[in-house]
């Protein structure tokens, strides 16, 4: 059968390109496997499909595994938090390099010879394999308390692998959910390339959150509080709210509903945060506006962010255009959005907000795939290849083609937006 050649010649094309230092042209290969896959999906039988997308699914994030963190370091951060936190120190305390934390030091965070490139330098003149050594965490409660986990279930020597073995683990929990979901739909989660490279080889934290999104779409009684503790593992699961609200300014104000998902959401963050905030106080904000600042957030000039937004207005607009419409798109979903499918108004969310900040890391858009499988929207696929574009090219050099992609991608979304209302009015004749 084509579909299982593809799906072999994609999971042989993952392996290489985790291998270490992958070309853009191994990650375009990749993904034109996944459309080809997609595409050849449409006929299969839904028995054999059913079969395919799971096994497959757990083939192709397989691969992820089979060689250490390829184009990502955020994964060297997570273990040495959850190192500190098993000293019972708090994370939000002392950067790696304070030399207070020096006993915690060991051969694989902190390399003896440092003639490596992908090290970071540190202030007494060592080196380390953590990114922004002299700077304190950025992740938030339920993150940390995951990171704690894996460091209690990490044998001697472990290093990386017990992370890596996390992230297949949650989403293969997340393509068990989509498939009794929509098992077609769920394709798209299934053979996505971002799923082996970013969910489990890059052993992203935001997988966490993915997962607590779509249980918590799944699960009306406790969807709010899953959303919080969401929120509380990476704040980019704030997004899924107004999706959770859709629908709740249709007819004035449903405040009964409003505080059904708001109530549960906002007492989950802040219970999660107050063992932090009572042993570090306002350290617990960590090194987020840092992050802000750092990432061209505020002045875009010199970077990629707002590319979109950039074309058709000046660079000092696009920072408030950005957030403006975001709040319009919101406003939209919980005044239009149908109640009865949150997944939706969430997908919508999300989405729009990749394609107005443009952000140069394609992890952000591991949420937006889930979302895509769960609303059976392919067309918002496209910004996940824009992320992988944009991360691996570079967003700010200057024939990067981030801008690019990610204008294909946003007329992707409006295309399968149009074909769909001419659709549903044909539909209504």
């Amino acid at each position: 059968m084509k579909l299982i050649v593809v799906l072999v010649a994609l999971a042989l094309v993952l392996v290489r390109t985790v291998a270490g230092s992958p070309g853009l042209g191994w990650y375009l290969l990749a993904w034109a496997l996944f459309a080809m896959a997609v595409w050849l999906a449409r006929r299969v039988p839904a028995r054999m499909l059913t079969v395919l997308v799971v096994m497959g699914g757990i083939a192709v994030m397989t691969t992820g595994l089979t060689a250490p963190p390829s184009s990502s370091t955020d994964s060297f951060r997570y273990a040495w938090d959850g190192r500190v936190q098993a000293a019972g120190i708090s994370p939000y305390d002392h950067p790696p390099a304070d030399p207070a934390l020096a006993g915690l030091r060991d051969a694989w965070l902190f390399p003896s010879e440092c003639a490596d490139r992908a090290l970071w330098p540190l202030p007494d003149g060592g080196c380390t394999r953590i990114n922004r050594p002299t700077v304190p965490t950025i992740y938030p409660p339920v993150a940390q308390g995951y990171f704690l986990l894996i460091h209690w279930l990490s044998p001697d020597g472990a290093r990386h692998k017990v992370l890596q073995l996390g992230g297949w683990v949650l989403a293969i929990a997340v393509l068990l959910a989509l498939c009794r979901w929509n098992v077609r739909t769920a394709a798209y989660w299934a053979w996505c390339p971002a799923i082996p490279i970013e969910a489990v080889n890059n052993a992203h934290i935001d997988m966490l959150g993915v997962l607590l999104v779509v249980l918590a779409m799944r699960t009306p009684r406790v969807r709010g509080a899953l959303l919080g503790a969401a929120v509380a593992a990476k704040l980019l699961p704030a997004t899924a709210l107004p999706g959770a609200l859709s629908g709740v300014l249709a007819n004035g104000v449903d405040w009964r509903r409003s505080f059904k998902i708001l109530v549960p959401a906002t007492l989950v963050v802040v219970l999660s945060y107050v063992p932090y905030v009572l042993g570090s106080g306002a350290s617990v904000v960590g090194y987020l506006p840092g992050y802000l600042q750092e990432e061209r957030y505020e002045t875009p000039a010199d970077g990629n962010r707002y590319a979109l937004l950039r074309l058709v207005m000046p660079d000092s607009w696009a920072p408030y255009a950005a957030i403006v419409l975001l709040v319009l798109v919101a406003l939209y979903v919980m005044r239009y959005g149908e109640a009865e499918r949150p997944w939706q108004g969430a997908l919508i969310v999300s989405g729009s907000l990749l394609l107005l900040f443009t952000p140069g890391y394609s992890w952000y858009a591991l949420l937006v795939v889930a979302l895509a499988a769960m609303a059976g929207r392919w067309e918002w696929l496209g910004v996940g290849l824009a992320g992988a574009v944009a991360y691996v090219a570079g967003p700010r050099a200057p024939d990067s083609p981030a801008t690019a992609f990610y204008a294909a991608a946003a007329l992707a979304v409006l295309a399968g937006w149009a074909v769909r209302r001419s659709y549903q009015a044909e539909v209504r004749q």
